[in-house]
């Protein structure tokens, strides 16, 4: 499903056997890229250019990333997400309570809790995380 387009090309969303971390896809016939984004915050990164032989220019690649991470996008991207794949892909994952963050290691055990669901308000654009032994859940505006 496409999210929006960037000098004729378009990012889209597959929605058949769609796997996390939550992306898109531009295929630009000799070369296809893949950029990341999440539902805690609203960065969006790279994450891979095939083949990378035929990588197109820098510019081309970050006038793509700075498209999808318009807000309007974003938010469309986080929505076909949620509503066709029905996941965050933060589920299970850990969060640090003082740093508002997902982190890959366990830093300080008294901060750090596990998410045991997290889904997307499309409607508020908001994520809420209810998180295994914390005082309350989390509400992100995004």
């Amino acid at each position: 499903m496409k999210v929006c387009s960037y000098k004729g090309l378009s990012l889209v969303i597959m929605l058949r056997d769609e796997h996390c971390p939550p992306h898109v896809h531009v295929d630009a016939g000799t070369w296809s890229a893949r950029f990341v984004f999440c539902f805690w915050h609203n960065g969006v990164e790279l994450w891979d250019v095939i083949p990378l032989s035929r990588r197109p220019p820098l510019a081309v690649l970050e006038g793509l990333r700075l498209a999808l991470k318009q807000p309007a996008h974003l938010r469309r991207a986080r929505s076909i997400w949620w509503l066709k794949l029905q996941t965050t892909c933060l589920g299970n994952q850990l969060w640090d309570w003082q740093a508002n963050e997902v982190v890959v290691m366990n830093r300080d055990t008294s901060v750090i809790y596990r998410i045991a669901t997290a889904r997307y308000a499309v409607e508020d654009n908001k994520t809420l995380m209810q998180l295994i032994g914390a005082p309350e859940c989390v509400e992100i505006a995004l």
